[in-house]
């Protein structure tokens, strides 16, 4: 099977079974999703989703958000991980979207990363699920399923690589959606340690399956 061949058969499949997937992190509009997204790094989705209520509540915008002391926002994050810097992340974050940006979140990639917090990854996240732009975000579950598929080649060795792989392979119109599908398989069936192997619809053309049971 060719590369080609294998996206085809990946996109097909993951069109068929999960039309409609999507973020797993809960909000209502850019300003929430971007705290969100801040928040989850090396944090799980579920827990993020358990703290952004009140956060949420006591500071519904970027403007209230930038008003915020240090020692406000840390209370109410302090079971995140990494509390001390996403504070300062946060407040600072909102304080630039109201010096620079009016208090919108902007739908660049090159705007959001000059953002307190917000490297690439997150300004493709942002852009991709707001406004459904063929930006794709490679975490840790995007990389390893694309290599253990066999999606990308072993020489890319970097999310940027991969990033730009998966990019020039998938067509412009399903980029937002291949994010999602990839995240999800990675968080539910092809998990770092112990892969769902036996429950997943993917191992006649996958290379991590094919050469794990050669040994």
């Amino acid at each position: 099977m060719t590369r080609k061949e294998k996206y085809q058969f990946v996109l097909d499949y993951f069109n068929l079974t999960a039309p409609n997937a999507e973020t797993e992190l809960l909000y209502n509009n850019p300003y929430q999703l971007l705290v969100a997204v801040i928040l989850s790094a090396q944090c799980t989705d579920k827990r993020v989703n358990l703290t952004t209520p009140s956060i949420f509540e006591k500071f519904p915008g970027p403007l209230e958000l930038s008003k915020a002391s240090f020692e406000e926002v840390f209370s109410l994050i302090k079971s995140i991980s990494y509390p001390n810097n996403k504070t300062k992340h946060l407040i600072g974050m909102a304080q630039m979207l109201q010096c620079t940006y009016n208090g919108n979140v902007p739908m660049t990639v090159d705007e959001l990363v000059k953002l307190p917090g917000v490297g690439r990854k997150t300004a493709n996240v942002i852009t991709s699920v707001i406004d459904k732009q063929p930006n794709m975000a490679v975490d840790t579950h995007v990389y390893r399923v694309s290599k253990r598929i066999g999606l990308v080649p072993k020489t890319a060795k970097t999310p940027l690589a991969v990033e730009k792989y998966l990019i020039k392979n998938i067509p412009e119109a399903l980029i937002f959606k291949a994010h999602h599908w990839l995240i999800l398989h990675g968080r539910y069936i092809c998990l770092a340690r112990k892969p769902k192997c036996e429950s997943c619809d993917l191992v006649t053309i996958c290379t991590f399956f094919k050469d794990t049971t050669k040994r």
